[in-house]
C-alpha cells in the first residue's frame, strides 16, 4: 500500500475537488450524499476572524453550512463567557439546528493540565471543564477535547492523565 503523508492527500483532495466542479452539480451531490463519512469544520480555522470579531460564534454553523459541512467543532476560547449562559446556549443550538448543522464537540483550552502532577491541580482542572461539559450536552456535541497535558517521566505522566480523565468522564457519565 502507497504510504500517505499530508502533501499526498492534499493533492489528491485538491485534484478531487477539481474533478467534482467538473462534473453537474446533481450529480456531484448525489455523490456526496452517498459518502458514509461525515465532515466537520473546526472553528479553530476562523481564529484570526473571530479573535478580531469580524464573525462571532454565533455566526459560525451559519458560515460553516454556507460551506457545506454537516458538523462544527467549537472552540471554547470564542464564548469562554458564555459557558454557563443557557439563552446564549440555547440561541447557538437554534441556529445550528435551524441550518442543519451537528454540533460535535468542543474543543478546550486555557481550563489546566488534566494530567497536572499535583491532585490539587488535577481537581481544579476537572471542575474547570465541568462547564463545558454541560455545555456540550446542551448543545447535543458528542464530546469535549481536553489537554492531558502533565510534567514528570512519561509513565507518570500517563497515569496522572489517566487519573485526571477518570474523574472528568465519572462526572460526564452523569449527563447521559
Amino acid at each position: 500500500m502507497k504510504n500517505t503523508n499530508r502533501r499526498n492527500f492534499l493533492k489528491t483532495t485538491m485534484a478531487a475537488t477539481a474533478g467534482t466542479m467538473l462534473v453537474s452539480p446533481a450529480i456531484a451531490g448525489l455523490a456526496a450524499k452517498k459518502s458514509p463519512y461525515k465532515i466537520s469544520l473546526a472553528e479553530w480555522s476562523f481564529n484570526k476572524t473571530l479573535f478580531s470579531k469580524k464573525m462571532t460564534n454565533l455566526e459560525f454553523p451559519v458560515i460553516a453550512k454556507e460551506m457545506g459541512f454537516e458538523g462544527v467543532e467549537y472552540v471554547n476560547q470564542f464564548f469562554k463567557d458564555k459557558a454557563k449562559d443557557e439563552a446564549y446556549l440555547v440561541e447557538l443550538k437554534k441556529i445550528a439546528k435551524n441550518e442543519g448543522i451537528k454540533n460535535v464537540l468542543i474543543m478546550c483550552d486555557g481550563e489546566g493540565m488534566v494530567g497536572h502532577p499535583e491532585k490539587a491541580e488535577r481537581l481544579k482542572t476537572v471542575e474547570n471543564h465541568k462547564k463545558w461539559v454541560d455545555a456540550a450536552a446542551f448543545l447535543g456535541c458528542h464530546s469535549i477535547r481536553v489537554n492531558a497535558g502533565s510534567r514528570g517521566e512519561y509513565e507518570e505522566q500517563q497515569k496522572l492523565a489517566a487519573d485526571g480523565l477518570r474523574m472528568l468522564c465519572e462526572y460526564s457519565d452523569t449527563k447521559k
